[in-house]
């Protein structure tokens, strides 16, 4: 009875248990974190790219038959239609602004995007990391650009 109470059959398959589960969240949770650093940088992308938009579509674009000049709507759909691998447009929240700056605007004008203002927008986008063994943590990325509007 003790020679088999020492006998050491079968403790490979619980240490090869406990191994696998430990490199697997690993595994998983190195997976969830590129995919969260992904989504950042789809957010700092597409704020770039929503500001660029916005800033050649001012008060005095004529270059475009639609959204020219750009309201707020413009750039939110501008934005959801960019259409990133992965990327869940549902998820995204876009708000654009126009602060008033410079002369060139006039207080009455909403939104004031006149050549030589500023336009701001700001991408949110949220984001849920599944995690083995963890509770889901939901996390939101936001991205902010700004820049003078050209035309």
């Amino acid at each position: 009875m003790v020679r088999r109470l020492r006998d050491e059959d079968g403790s490979a398959i619980a240490e090869t248990a406990i191994a696998c589960t430990i490199i697997m969240t690993l595994f998983f949770g190195v997976i969830q974190m590129s995919w969260g650093l992904y989504a950042y940088h789809y957010t700092a992308e597409a704020a770039r790219m929503a500001t660029r938009y916005a800033m050649v579509r001012g008060s005095a674009c004529s270059s475009w038959a639609s959204a020219c000049p750009a309201s707020s709507d413009d750039v939110q759909n501008y934005v959801k239609g960019l259409g990133f691998a992965g990327i869940n447009p549902a998820n995204i929240t876009v708000t654009t602004t126009w602060p008033t700056t410079g002369s060139a605007c006039t207080p009455s004008s909403t939104p004031c995007n006149n050549p030589g203002n500023l336009v701001n927008v700001k991408v949110k986008y949220a984001i849920g990391f599944t995690i083995p063994y963890v509770p889901t943590i939901n996390l939101n990325m936001s991205s902010t650009a700004q820049v003078i509007i050209s035309q």
